[in-house]
């Protein structure tokens, strides 16, 4: 999968929004932007309001250090001593979710990171929409109807779509949902264009090629051969 994160940061922070993107089993890091750690620094990471991830309290030059080790976050977390930034390893789909960052020195300052993770896409798969593959009515030439199809499983934010070389013929996408794509293309059989089918989300894609010859058949009589 992937991660999107986007940083919304207020106090003396200021409002710059940052963002980056992460597969499902990168690591991510999310930053404090501290480069001097001072005496009496309290820094807490959580998730989802309620759920402390890791705490740092400096007092007299020493560090006192808390990292979640159990339940989602079981060995997923790694915390820097002298910035107290986190970062979280092999990261999982579960966990997507609302990060927020407390500081408190001579003042108080608070981030808030927004994550959301991308799992890895399958390669889609094309074929013979059922026996659609038959002689053209309407001309002498004779078209095939493909369908190109993918499961989509726990993923957000995909679109499943067809290309002519790099031109996009057609286009389906969906949010949050399991389901079963499906997309059709029609083809005359001795048409020698490059065809693909792309499943992608925000930061990475499958690709499958159309092999118009071998799916698409011409025998005797001006008739489709049926493969399947």
């Amino acid at each position: 999968m992937l991660l999107f994160l986007k940083c919304c940061i207020s106090g003396v922070f200021g409002d710059e929004v940052k963002s980056v993107s992460v597969m499902e089993g990168d690591s991510v890091t999310l930053h404090t932007d501290i480069t001097d750690r001072q005496r009496d620094d309290h820094i807490l990471w959580t998730f989802e309001h309620t759920t402390r991830l890791a705490e740092i309290i400096k007092r007299d030059q020493k560090n006192f250090m808390f990292v979640k080790n159990d339940g989602i976050f079981r060995d997923h977390l790694q915390t820097n001593s002298q910035t107290g930034s986190l970062t979280i390893t092999n990261i999982r789909t579960e966990h997507t979710g609302r990060y927020k960052l407390h500081i408190s020195r001579h003042y108080i300052a608070y981030n808030c990171f927004t994550v959301i993770v991308y799992a890895h896409l399958p390669v889609p798969v094309i074929k013979r929409n059922s026996s659609d593959c038959s002689s053209s009515s309407s001309s002498s030439s004779s078209n095939c109807v493909l369908l190109c199809t993918v499961l989509v499983l726990n993923m957000r934010d995909v679109s499943l779509s067809w290309y002519k070389g790099n031109s996009l013929l057609s286009s389906i996408s969906v949010s949050d949902l399991n389901i079963r794509l499906s997309l059709p293309l029609e083809v005359e059989y001795q048409d020698t264009n490059t065809y693909s089918c792309v499943l992608n989300n925000p930061i990475t894609n499958q690709t499958q090629h159309l092999n118009i010859t071998h799916l698409c058949q011409m025998c005797s009589g001006q008739q489709l051969c049926k493969r399947h």
